[in-house]
């Protein structure tokens, strides 16, 4: 059995497939990156899962795409988690820009692909090999025009009074903003990213509000400048998106791209399906 699995930091996808590629099932998991994780919840989220426990010993090849997986000390921790799991299985781990790629991008035709989700990234596609020109210092230092950028966002604008009385009235309503529950999320608790993520919901649904604009407008044009334009082919390759925030902000997207000439290519919201077809496709082929 084939395991081909694309891991962000709120939820992970998962499709067993038999050597003849037909699918066998599909399940979810919470989110598992090993830069945010400890070794014991990463652990704790896969064996919980039935379909995958019990499938454990008749898994032969296990690809994985996973968020905070571009450097070794996190692949290695998250190896070490599958070895204790699957124990007639070999491992293939990669950062979910290979998943991105893998679902949008078509093969000898180069573009660039950007992940817009809980977190964010951006790759450049030769039509054959990936090549990442920054590595990303996670959801402190980068991330921009994520989920998880527009939530501290939203929450420093609702502290430091910026933020319009008609949204933190309604702001208020939806969350539990008091600093104790903010900090203990922020500084305590596994996943602060994701906390800071649930919080672009509340953008998203008020995306046509001024503020908003300006918060969405400001992300976009931080990601642009600083990370699809360190290509310099940039305008003339088309730019795929994947991820739940491009997908919501799609429309944004595009205009945000047009004020530098650069052109919008698929957006995918979920790159799992595309994922599953390539390695599909790449069983089949053997």
């Amino acid at each position: 059995m084939y395991l081909i699995v694309d891991s962000g930091s709120t939820k992970t996808d998962w499709f067993a497939v038999d050597p003849q590629g037909k699918v066998l099932f599909s399940t979810q998991t919470l989110g598992l990156n090993p830069q945010v994780l400890s070794s014991a919840i990463l652990n704790e989220r896969i064996i919980n899962n039935y379909e995958i426990y019990s499938n454990r010993d008749v898994v032969t090849h296990l690809y994985f795409y996973g968020a905070g997986c571009g450097i070794a000390s996190t692949v290695g921790r998250i190896r070490k988690v599958f070895d204790e799991i699957f124990p007639n299985c070999e491992f293939i781990i990669k950062e979910d820009t290979y998943a991105a790629v893998y679902s949008t991008a078509e093969m000898g035709v180069p573009s660039i692909v950007c992940i817009l989700g809980t977190g964010s990234n951006c790759s450049y596609f030769d039509g054959e090999n990936v090549e990442q020109y920054i590595t990303s210092l996670g959801y402190i230092l980068m991330d921009e025009a994520s989920g998880n950028f527009f939530g501290k966002q939203l929450v420093r604008g609702f502290y430091f009074n910026e933020m319009p009385q008609h949204l933190a009235t309604q702001f208020e309503k939806e969350f539990v903003l008091d600093a104790d529950t903010v900090k203990e999320n922020l500084y305590r608790k596994e996943n602060p990213n994701t906390y800071l993520a649930k919080f672009a919901k509340f953008l998203i649904t008020h995306r046509e509000d001024p503020y908003m604009q300006k918060i969405i407008e400001n992300g976009l044009d931080r990601f642009i400048r600083h990370q699809i334009l360190q290509f310099d082919n940039a305008k003339q390759i088309p730019i795929h998106f994947v991820g739940s925030i491009a997908h919501f902000l799609e429309k944004e997207i595009k205009q945000s791209l047009a004020k530098y000439d650069l052109t919008m290519g698929r957006v995918v919201k979920r790159p799992i399906d595309g994922l599953v077809e390539y390695h599909i496709q790449h069983i089949n082929a053997v």
